[in-house]
């Protein structure tokens, strides 16, 4: 069977493009950088591609507002392509910047179906400050991002990324189970001595989905935990396992996303 084709998102800003394509290299998908200006001049379509990823970054410097920039551009000159891409059966994940990305298009939660309205935001830290550490994370609903994985730890960078919805939007996207990943505590933050909710989002919310499960948003970056040795506490996971007489695994926990990506269209 075909490797599915992924499209990312590169353009001004984006850092997280290489690691995101390399992400849905190492799970079996064809992926590709797809600037931004060459998907407006029509060079390349969207059409052709089965999953969308908006990588971290902080596109066009974020000087309007994180993720800002990037929607209106995305809106003013791609919405109708987008809308089709998003009503078909597709996969689409916005990831930190792209979250926010999405937050802004009013791709996420999409309630009711209802693309382009926006209805919930990612706003600055309750500290006040850009976090750069890991958490642990809950997962939870039936969208296939998320297929099979409970809980897993992953890393955040981010200084905008506190869930954020008004109290009806938000008991609705909890109601319909839209909540995909939520900050717990776990052995990470007790091995750091971390807070479980790094940002104060409400709910302890990390990621939601549309109502199709198809879409799906999160501030923490899977594409950052593709090793086992870029867990900050691997040397002690490493010396627990050789005295338990066990061997170390290889791979990182992030890469599940990825291959459940790949896997809804095997």
């Amino acid at each position: 069977m075909a490797m599915p084709k992924v499209l990312v998102l590169t353009g001004y800003g984006i850092n997280c493009d290489e690691e995101t394509k390399f992400a849905f290299e190492k799970a079996g998908a064809a992926a590709e950088l797809v600037h931004i200006n060459d998907l407006i001049d029509k060079r390349k379509k969207l059409g052709n591609y089965r999953i969308l990823a908006f990588p971290g970054g902080f596109s066009y410097g974020d000087d309007t507002g994180a993720g800002n920039a990037l929607a209106n551009r995305i809106r003013n000159h791609l919405w109708d392509e987008l809308e089709k891409f998003v009503e078909a059966d597709n996969l689409a994940i916005g990831i930190c910047n792209g979250f926010q990305v999405m937050a802004n298009l009013g791709l996420l939660p999409a309630l009711d179906g209802s693309y382009g309205g926006r209805q919930m935001a990612l706003v600055h830290n309750d500290s006040a400050r850009y976090l750069d550490r890991w958490v642990d994370l809950k997962f939870k609903g039936k969208s296939p991002w998320v297929k099979g994985i409970e809980k897993i730890s992953l890393p955040i960078a981010h200084g905008e990324g506190k869930f954020y919805a008004d109290s009806e939007i938000l008991g609705r996207i909890i109601d319909k189970g839209l909540v995909a990943a939520q900050y717990v505590g776990g052995e990470i933050c007790s091995y750091q001595s971390l807070p479980a909710n790094p940002n104060g989002s409400l709910h302890d919310i990390a990621g939601i989905t549309d109502e199709s499960g198809r879409i799906f948003g999160l501030m923490p970056h899977p594409e950052r935990a593709m090793e086992f040795t870029q867990l900050p506490n691997w040397p002690l996971l490493k010396e627990k396992a050789r005295r338990e007489g066990k061997g170390t695994p290889k791979e990182g926990e992030g890469i599940k996303i990825f291959r459940n990506a790949v896997g809804y269209f095997r």
